[in-house]
């Protein structure tokens, strides 16, 4: 397996709090037929084996059109991968295993995400070394229910510092929604991540496709 270099432009998270787990690999595929070009499956609570057989059925869902990470759960990803190329990599968090030993776990070619929420945080990252980490989670930009220990939000400034403080690319999240989009991008973010925007939206394809164009517009 090459390592992807995912578009981070549209990140579109399937949150079990907001999608039950049964829904992930349509909502997965509607939101890459959208646009999203890397979908990151979290079920914090969900039995692990619901959890294995979601996050495959959501690769063959996206196979070709997205990237598709899981959160958190290394365990997840290395027994998918044994069975299916179309998973691709994990994001961990702070208090999650360090990224170098997630790293070591999961090879140098599956996509690393990392999340951070302050400049010190983001330096650490880089400092691991060329290839270490792919690309920062930022946030929480502003005040979501999906993460309720998240820190405090940062809001478009604080996203700003912390991208000036990594060469890594940076993907703006929490409660962020399309009137977002100007604000994230000129704070230098690649992307920005979203949850209830498409994993709680009617129709999530067309809340892809909308924020991908005003990812653009905001050009």
């Amino acid at each position: 397996m090459t390592r992807l270099a995912p578009d981070l432009r549209v990140y579109t998270v399937v949150d079990t709090s907001v999608a039950a787990l049964d829904q992930a690999p349509r909502i997965a595929a509607e939101a890459a037929a959208g646009g999203s070009g890397i979908i990151q499956l979290r079920a914090k609570e969900a039995p692990t084996r619901e959890v294995l057989a979601a996050f495959i059925a959501m690769g063959q869902a996206v196979a070709g059109r997205a990237a598709l990470v899981i959160n958190d759960r290394v365990d997840v990803y290395l027994a998918a991968r044994a069975v299916t190329e179309h998973v691709h990599g994990v994001h961990v968090g702070q208090s999650d295993l360090p990224a170098a030993a997630v790293r070591a776990l999961i090879g140098p070619d599956a996509i690393l995400g990392l999340s951070a929420s302050t400049a010190a945080q983001a330096r650490e990252a880089a400092g691991l070394g060329a290839g270490a980490v792919d690309h920062l989670g930022v946030g929480a930009i502003h005040a979501t229910p999906t993460k309720p220990d998240a820190p405090d939000p940062l809001g478009y400034g604080g996203l700003a510092d912390v991208v000036a403080a990594s060469a890594l690319p940076c993907v703006g999240i929490g409660g962020l929604d399309l009137p977002d989009a100007a604000g994230v991008r000129s704070a230098g973010a690649a992307g920005m991540a979203v949850v209830r925007a498409v994993a709680g939206a009617p129709d999530p394809r067309t809340a892809a496709a909308a924020l991908l164009t005003a990812w653009e517009a905001a050009a």
